[in-house]
């Protein structure tokens, strides 16, 4: 699968400075835009990854098919700057979408996967209203899952897992953190955003992913998980068959629901 690492013409890009955190702006080139800003936070372990993955994410094909407008962070990564660094370049990011006074969705897969569930709670604690929440096969867990423990997936599996984390958290890499480090440890679920996500169920994330669903369930959030076979993490930015092509759909079709209620649906597409 060739990876498009850079917009077609149907994207506007602007390259802007939020507070220290490089940002990447998309917004749609030809068709109308909805007041809605989707916060898409990148992949990588917290420890690799660029703000430019936006482009071979899920995100991209949202605002050229619905018109939303598309912030994608650069924040700071863990080499070099540990927790709480990523998580305050990315809600530094939110808090200036939201000054817009548009409808804010969060999203982002893997690692960002995680900082999407973190910057929500943060956001509920602290009053900021977030619509909706899509964290892909999240990274929520800093301690061992039945799926993350010996776990040998194609992409990422434990070893990296135990990388990422030891470097994102230094010496707590192995307690029982705040959730805004770690989602996880979250032991109050109320409020927050409606959520779909989706993941393999030979990969590491798998139960950390079905556990976050379950008790936002518990907690009366609405919240669904697809769940499809394969050990390949991020399967539907690396592979292009029949199962990512049948994730990206399901994707997408949530999200044009989350709209639908939001009341930016087709039909409201002028």
């Amino acid at each position: 699968m060739k990876i498009k690492l850079w917009p077609d013409q149907d994207i506007k890009v602007q390259k802007i400075l939020i507070g220290h955190v490089p940002t990447l702006v998309l917004r749609p080139a030809h068709r109308p835009r909805i007041p809605v800003s989707l916060l898409w936070i990148h992949g990588g372990g917290f420890i690799t990854g660029m703000k430019e993955m936006v482009y071979m994410s899920r995100a991209l094909d949202l605002v050229k098919k619905y018109g939303v407008t598309v912030y994608s962070p650069g924040y700071r990564l863990a080499w070099r700057n540990p927790y709480p660094a990523a998580v305050k370049d990315c809600y530094k990011v939110l808090e200036h979408m939201t000054r817009r006074q548009e409808t804010v969705i969060v999203g982002g897969e893997s690692a960002g996967g995680g900082l999407c569930a973190a910057v929500c709670m943060m956001a509920r604690d602290r009053g900021l209203h977030i619509a909706y929440q899509f964290p892909l096969y999240p990274m929520l867990s800093n301690l061992d899952t039945e799926s993350s423990r010996d776990n040998h997936g194609r992409i990422w599996n434990t070893r990296r897992n135990h990388l990422g984390w030891r470097l994102y958290l230094r010496s707590a890499w192995k307690r029982r953190v705040s959730p805004y480090a770690a989602p996880a440890n979250q032991t109050d679920y109320r409020n927050l955003p409606p959520c779909y996500t989706f993941v393999g169920d030979g990969e590491p994330f798998y139960m950390e992913t079905l556990e976050y669903v379950h008790h936002l369930q518990e907690a009366g959030v609405a919240a669904e998980v697809d769940v499809y076979h394969t050990d390949m993490h991020a399967f539907d930015m690396l592979k292009d068959d029949a199962l990512s092509r049948d994730a990206i759909i399901n994707f997408e079709r949530h999200f044009e629901q989350a709209l639908d209620a939001l009341g930016f649906g087709a039909e409201d597409d002028t």
